[in-house]
């Protein structure tokens, strides 16, 4: 298995930084593989039991993915879990706390690839990374467009 974790602050609310971060249109908006909805929830605020499907390009190919919200309280929680995709085993959780005026939204990204030996070598030279990389660009696109929006979207 492998794990991810990462830290952003936020000089938003909580609630504002929440939605954003379940928000499906700024979610197409904030990553690097042109990331696309195709099914299940395809717009606004994903909610706790829905599911998505998103189609995006990873490693030169067009992957797809699909992962339900298991859990959601609002505004300090939600977990998105892998329903078909690629890895063996996949969750997401998304923690938010408030703290002197920052939202701090920490992400923990669990996963586990198949391919036995194969995968976990690809895993440690390429999936790790990109995951990464992917979290992070997200990660400044939510921090940066929470920072500068005015009010909260429902």
């Amino acid at each position: 298995m492998s794990k991810i974790e990462l830290t952003t602050f936020i000089k938003a609310p909580i609630e504002l930084a929440f939605n954003n971060a379940r928000n499906i249109d700024l979610h197409t908006k904030s990553t690097p593989t042109n990331e696309k909805a195709i099914s299940g929830r395809t717009s606004g605020l994903i909610e706790k039991g829905e599911t998505v499907t998103w189609q995006g390009k990873h490693f030169g190919l067009q992957l797809q993915h699909q992962s339900q919200i298991s859990e959601l309280i609002f505004p300090f929680y939600f977990e998105d879990v892998q329903i078909k995709g690629h890895f063996k085993w996949f969750k997401h959780q998304h923690f938010f706390e408030e703290n002197n005026g920052y939202t701090i939204m920490k992400d923990v990204l669990e996963y586990e690839v198949p391919f036995a030996i194969i995968g976990k070598l690809f895993d440690y030279f390429f999936i790790k990374r990109h995951l990464n990389e992917f979290l992070l660009e997200r990660n400044s696109f939510l921090k940066k467009f929470s920072e500068n929006q005015n009010h909260i979207i429902h």
